[in-house]
């Protein structure tokens, strides 16, 4: 999530080269992600719900954001 960020509530998640932004809700929003990617973004993305909507919230109010472990 960037400080500036825009509605609708989203993250920016890479995958090498390749960006895409995705509502916190799981749909993909802009980009070109593999499959295999959006895949693997989503079981993050579910596994951390909470925490990205608290770090949605955070960003809004410009405060600093928590930590989210990668997906291991």
């Amino acid at each position: 999530m960037h400080w500036n960020d825009h509605f609708p509530p989203h993250f920016h998640a890479r995958y090498g080269d390749l960006e895409g932004m995705i509502g916190l809700d799981g749909a993909v929003l802009e980009g070109n992600l593999p499959r295999r990617a959006l895949a693997l973004i989503e079981e993050w993305r579910s596994l951390h719900a909470g925490a990205l909507q608290e770090n949605w919230e955070r960003v809004r109010s410009r405060e600093p954001l928590i930590d989210i472990d990668p997906l291991e």
